[in-house]
């Protein structure tokens, strides 16, 4: 728990997936090939307290979709990252333009194709739907399904293991 808890309390900077982590990783697609997606709310809020404690968000998919960015702009997150084939390029891009060290970024996935972020990053996170190779490279997995509340719970985690939770739930009293 010691590691965990040092290496929660380094992120500036919590990237996540969007296909299985901010949804529940189905596609719904219409007669005209119009892709939808379900986001939770709750997850929207967590991303948004976590950016209000001073970690910046991000997110990087491998999927293009309107929605997406248009959830994105809601949340105001305008480190977005779309289409991306190769997730460790724009990872690694990323960290340069904003001058961190992997030590100082989470990275929340659910497959295969975010393993390589996921081994590279300081704090690694997946839902417990996610293959056993990729839970077994997490840090932390979350009790909660992709776009089930999954994100809530690593923001409200990364919060707490960095001492904010609490500073933050005070508003609210």
């Amino acid at each position: 728990m010691d590691d965990i808890l040092a290496r929660a309390k380094r992120i500036r900077l919590a990237i996540f997936d969007v296909d299985g982590v901010l949804t529940d990783g189905r596609l719904y697609l219409s007669d005209s090939g119009e892709e939808m997606k379900a986001f939770d709310t709750q997850d929207g809020h967590g991303m948004k307290m976590l950016q209000a404690s001073g970690v910046e968000i991000a997110i990087i998919t491998g999927r293009t979709s309107r929605c997406v960015e248009l959830r994105a702009k809601n949340l105001g997150i305008s480190l977005l990252f779309q289409g991306a084939s190769d997730k460790l390029l724009v990872y690694r891009d990323l960290m340069a333009s904003l001058g961190l060290d992997p030590a100082e970024t989470a990275y929340m996935g659910d497959d295969l194709v975010d393993l390589p972020v996921l081994r590279r990053c300081g704090f690694a996170l997946a839902v417990p739907d996610a293959p056993d190779i990729v839970r077994q490279h997490a840090h932390y997995v979350t009790r909660k399904r992709g776009g089930r509340g999954a994100v809530r719970e690593a923001c409200e985690f990364l919060m707490r293991m960095q001492g904010k939770f609490d500073e933050h739930l005070a508003g609210y009293w």
